[in-house]
């Protein structure tokens, strides 16, 4: 498929989908005219793609892990995955909360200023 189909059936934007791709999170085959051409199953791939991100991961973590993550496009977001998935998005979660911790520091050491002041 095009990717003016695959962004019309997926929600995504032509400029997401090339930045996906640029990204090595999808590939695509090139016709003898250039023009992209999707299989069918990028459909899904897109949904897990875009419900990773929603998630606050990196492109370069969704490329590591997109191997291992499969289930129904019908809802991306909930989908069965490998053990190093699981480990992965373990490690992510805790540096979330560390960064959460250090802009709670952060806010914490500004409000004080601000007080001060």
């Amino acid at each position: 498929m095009l990717i003016g189909e695959l962004s019309r059936r997926t929600g995504a934007s032509q400029r997401s989908l090339r930045y996906y791709e640029a990204q090595g999170l999808l590939t695509a085959d090139r016709g003898p005219n250039g023009y992209r051409d999707y299989a069918e199953d990028t459909v899904a791939t897109v949904g897990h793609i875009r419900a990773l991100l929603r998630i606050g991961l990196s492109s370069a973590v969704i490329r590591a892990v997109l191997p291992c993550v499969r289930g129904e496009l019908r809802d991306p977001t909930r989908f069965t995955w490998c053990e190093d998935l699981r480990a992965v998005l373990t490690r992510e979660l805790a540096s979330m909360d560390d960064r959460i911790d250090g802009l709670r520091r952060s806010r914490h050491a500004l409000a004080t200023y601000l007080a001060d002041s």
